[in-house]
This record gives C-alpha cells, sequence and structure tokens, in this order.
C-alpha cells in the first residue's frame, strides 16, 4: 500500500519528521509532496522546493530514504485540478495523509482513505513559529531534525528571513 503526504515544510521539523515516521507505520511507500513548489521565496515561503527536498533528506535514515519518494507539487488557484494534477505528478497511492481540511474534502470525494496525522508538540512545532524563533534569536535549534539544522545553518537562513 502507498500513501500520500503534502506539507510545505518551510523549514523540515521534528512535526513533520513524525508525520513521516507515522505514515511509514500505514504504508509501504510514502510519496512526500513539496506543496507551493512553483511560489518564489516569500516571507512564509522562504526555501525552494529544492533545498525543502534537501532539508529531508538530510533528516532521515537510509531505512526511510528507501521508503520514500519526493515529488515537487504546485500551487494552483484551482483546488479540483490541483488534485488532477497531483494525479498527473505522483504514483498512484491508497492513503493521503493530512490535517488540512481543504486537503481531506477534496480527497474525501475520490477513492482514496483519508488519515489523519497525529499532532506532535503542535504549539511549538510549526513552521512559522520556528521562522519566528530563528529571526527572533530564539533558540529554535532544538525544534528541528539535526539535517534541518545544519541546512539552516549553512544557508545563512536567519538572514534570508530577515531579507524577505
Amino acid at each position: 500500500m502507498d500513501g500520500l503526504l503534502i506539507g510545505r515544510f518551510q523549514p523540515f521539523h521534528l512535526g513533520h519528521l513524525s508525520a513521516l515516521r507515522f505514515a511509514l507505520t500505514k504504508v509501504d511507500k510514502l510519496w512526500i509532496g513539496l506543496g507551493s513548489s512553483n511560489k518564489p521565496l516569500q516571507k512564509n515561503n522562504p526555501f525552494s522546493a529544492e533545498e525543502r527536498k534537501e532539508m529531508i533528506l538530510a533528516s532521515i535514515d537510509q531505512s526511510m530514504k528507501q521508503r520514500i519518494q519526493i515529488y515537487f507539487i504546485p500551487d494552483l488557484e484551482n483546488h479540483i485540478k490541483w488534485i488532477d494534477l497531483i494525479d498527473t505528478l505522483v504514483p498512484k497511492f491508497d492513503v493521503v495523509f493530512t490535517n488540512d481540511d481543504l486537503t481531506k474534502h477534496l480527497y474525501s470525494k475520490r477513492n482514496v482513505t483519508v488519515m489523519s496525522i497525529p499532532f506532535f508538540k503542535r504549539d511549538a512545532l510549526s513552521g512559522t513559529n520556528i521562522r519566528d524563533m530563528i529571526i527572533s534569536d530564539q533558540k529554535w535549534e532544538e525544534l528541528v531534525p539535526e539535517g534541518t539544522k545544519i541546512f539552516l545553518n549553512k544557508t545563512s537562513a536567519k538572514q534570508r528571513l530577515k531579507n524577505l
């Protein structure tokens, strides 16, 4: 059985890692869709799809890497066309993992199981919160996996976030 998990991963944090681990307990293969892949770099989308892919791959172990595939999912204004586009970009899947109400609604009309992901420390683990912490010199490092931390430091993420 194969599954799909779509997220923006701006940046990839411990909540996302927990979601991946959860999804991999339910499926053999997991397709990870990097949402908003066509968006220019902006305050709430500060990392390119390529960079987000790099963060994910740097943050997971070899056994996980063998069971996932990462796909770039552009945004479209039309939601129905958006899930039709996903069908053309991503191999067939049986389960969609999401906590997003719109995604749940769209896939509930199809022959696909929609499964909620248990939230992990949701109050602290949000991309918005982590980006704000980076900008304001708070301790954010313990909220992201080691691979993401190395990536963010290497790419001067703080300076980029301040400039956007």
